[in-house]
């Protein structure tokens, strides 16, 4: 238990100490707490036997009212991957990823059911979308911490949605199906290094939601992570200058500050669903 508070209290800079009614083995806990992601991968792929049970281990997860409305694509032709990582993603990184794979939410079966059981579909709405969004992104969460207690490195990529036409294509998606996320995965070439996160004082709230303290906790987050570990690239250099303090809340503003995948709610509209 030791090795897991050591691995918070370094993330949070926090003081957390353990439970009196912490039971039972906390190996799993210890490798939550440290995970770091993988973006540097040996040359050997996993197998795809192996990735199957990791996927059937992923889709085990929680699912909104067992409506199983996420599926994986696992990405293995080198061409593919090759297109994602360059065209779609424009990560470089990602080029050397041995596998990627996609998650999806999926609708589609289910309305599917409705026309097999002659039923009418009465919530075509937001909630059709937003669902299937949410179950997907369980099921990589847990797919990533599945491949990780066995030694896999995992890197989840948001830019899987930068080219959904892409996507689309190269996956060959219906209507009512979508990317949500994708997951570089792999054997990691080197150990990577735990992030620190903001403070839990920030993030944690008991009964109900407070940021009174926020601008003064994200400065000390911002001079605490700059401390450890910062990059030396800065984004929009040509826009926004470079500063001799680059901090996490500096990058984040400056990502946000140029709009992404601002055509991803057209797309969803043109998969057949409605946002209202």
């Amino acid at each position: 238990m030791r090795a897991t508070l050591d691995a918070l209290n370094h993330r949070f800079d926090s003081a957390l100490s353990e439970p009196d009614d912490l039971g039972g083995d906390t190996s799993f806990l210890e490798s939550l707490a440290s995970r770091r992601s993988h973006r540097r991968f040996k040359p050997e792929a996993p197998s795809l036997d192996l990735l199957k049970m990791l996927s059937a281990v992923a889709l085990s997860a929680p699912s909104k009212s067992d409506l199983q409305a996420r599926d994986i694509v696992i990405v293995t032709d080198a061409e593919k991957r090759r297109r994602i990582a360059t065209d779609v993603v424009g990560q470089a990184w990602l080029e050397n990823a041995p596998v990627i794979l996609v998650f999806l939410g999926n609708n589609k079966r289910q309305r599917q059911i409705h026309q097999w059981r002659d039923k009418p579909f009465e919530n075509d709405h937001l909630d059709a979308f937003f669902n299937p969004a949410v179950d997907a992104g369980i099921a990589m969460q847990a797919f990533v911490d599945a491949a990780e207690s066995i030694g896999l490195g995992c890197c989840p990529i948001s830019g899987i949605r930068n080219n959904c036409p892409l996507v689309n294509e190269l996956l060959d998606l219906p209507d009512h199906v979508f990317p949500v996320v994708g997951l570089g995965v792999g054997w990691p070439s080197e150990a990577g290094h735990i992030s620190a996160r903001l403070p839990l004082e920030a993030t944690v709230h008991v009964d109900t939601f407070s940021d009174d303290n926020i601008e003064e906790l994200v400065t000390a987050y911002d001079d605490r992570r700059y401390a450890i570990h910062h990059p030396d690239a800065q984004r929009q250099e040509a826009r926004f200058g470079r500063v001799e303090k680059y901090t996490w809340s500096e990058d984040k503003a400056r990502q946000y500050a140029s709009p992404e995948r601002a055509d991803f709610g057209a797309y969803i509209l043109s998969k057949g669903f409605k946002l209202e």
